[in-house]
């Protein structure tokens, strides 16, 4: 792949070239330091995108433009980057010698509408379209509970750090909501599209000064930078695992765990961290996998997963609420044992191929390939092919020092009440 970056001062355009697809991707990224009580109003925003524009004044002339340009899609969507908050505009559509000459130029100027020409009347936005989405937003917030997976690790990141980045409901709150309006709502937006730092990803087969051209006439981002903040949390002590518990009318209880990880260099928490959590209860081999469910038969599920922005690493269960105390037990001892250096050059070996094989999914997938090149843009991580070459060189005594730096923090069980007989 070819990637040029074009910096037009308010946005760069990344240009990342390659004919393995017979789509034209491109992502169009908002991104801020995250504000708690902004979220809700984010959220609410960004599904109004989809609603309708002040030329395609209902959803269904959104859908009827999307099928004239041979059926392209187009798609918000809101994540937390560390300590930023994103909104995310989606576009793939087929590539012109697919379709027709100057299909891809109308599908930009089609994505350009919904983000710059929004269906706004004397700066207040359309009343019935903002009343759709904040009733499909309190249905979602009124429903968290039923996704006790979700719930859980919600629950488990507001008793870990409650103000931190991390404790943040994405989803927003039903305090937020209730304060949103045509004209807070308008007021947002314009915040959004003069204040945010931009990036706009494209990736697949194109000619380049077309594809510069392009954009040049057709995004009129005038964005004023604001100074920024490090993407990475603040790290903070152990001082000593803290246990918590909250009722679900549940057959079965979900176990959250957050285990700090301070004091690691980047080439740490890029790769040897990635190893470490494979090995650990990264999959079907892992010794979670092994140990606490197949060996024990504590849980229904577990497994662990580093978030490197937040230097966490999440380790989930499904259990019985009578196995509670046990698995949380097994699950130290297994983290004792990485500690003590207890496993071996096969696990190393099945762990990095299990890495390069997710690195093999990753170029299969437009969407990945682009987030790959967002984080480099972000944070400065490798390019993949770099990341084939470094993740070969972590050796077992690296393993170990990280292992040694991931203290157990908070232990959050959202415990299942219901009886399975009732």
């Amino acid at each position: 792949m070819n990637y040029v970056v074009n910096d037009f001062g308010s946005y760069k355009l990344h240009m990342i070239e390659t004919d393995k697809f017979k789509t034209l991707a491109v992502k169009v990224v908002f991104r801020r330091p995250i504000v708690k009580d902004q979220i809700t109003i984010r959220n609410v925003l960004s599904d109004l995108f989809m609603q309708s524009s002040n030329k395609y004044k209902t959803k269904r002339d959104l859908t009827i433009e999307a099928q004239n340009l041979y059926a392209c899609e187009v798609s918000t969507s809101n994540n937390r980057l560390g300590n930023y908050i994103t909104t995310t505009f989606h576009l793939n559509c087929l590539n012109d010698k697919y379709t027709e000459e100057g299909n891809f130029k109308k599908a930009v100027e089609f994505l350009s509408e919904i983000i710059f020409n929004p269906d706004v009347k004397n700066k207040k936005f359309n009343k019935e379209k903002i009343d759709i989405v904040k009733s499909n937003c309190r249905s979602t917030l009124n429903s968290l509970k039923e996704d006790s997976s979700n719930y859980s690790l919600i629950r488990m990141f507001e008793e870990f750090d409650s103000d931190a980045a991390c404790s943040y409901r994405l989803a927003g709150y039903l305090n937020d909501l209730d304060n949103i309006n045509e004209s807070t709502l308008y007021e947002y937006y314009e915040s959004m599209i003069n204040s945010d730092l931009v990036d706009v990803f494209i990736l697949g087969n194109f000619n380049r000064e077309e594809i510069i051209n392009i954009f040049r006439d057709t995004f009129k981002i005038r964005t004023l930078k604001k100074v920024r903040v490090p993407y990475i949390l603040e790290e903070k002590s152990v001082k000593k695992k803290r246990e918590f518990n909250e009722k679900i009318d549940n057959s079965q209880s979900k176990l959250s765990i957050a285990c700090r990880c301070n004091e690691l260099s980047e080439y740490e928490r890029n790769y040897v961290l990635t190893l470490y959590n494979v090995i650990l209860g990264g999959g079907c081999d892992s010794k979670l996998f092994k140990e606490v469910r197949e060996k024990h038969s504590l849980c229904y599920t577990v497994y662990s997963v580093p978030n490197k922005l937040d230097n966490v690493l999440i380790i989930q269960a499904g259990i019985d609420k009578d196995n509670y105390e046990k698995t949380v037990k097994l699950i130290e001892e297994n983290m004792e044992a990485m500690r003590k250096g207890n496993f071996n050059e096969s696990d190393i070996s099945i762990a990095r191929e299990y890495y390069l094989t997710a690195l093999e999914e990753v170029l299969e997938s437009t969407d990945r390939i682009i987030d790959n090149y967002l984080m480099k843009e972000l944070i400065g991580t490798d390019t993949i092919e770099m990341k084939r070459v470094m993740i070969g060189k972590v050796e077992k005594d690296e393993i170990i020092k990280v292992a040694k730096k991931i203290k157990l923090d908070t232990v959050f069980l959202l415990e299942g009440v219901k009886d399975e007989r009732d």
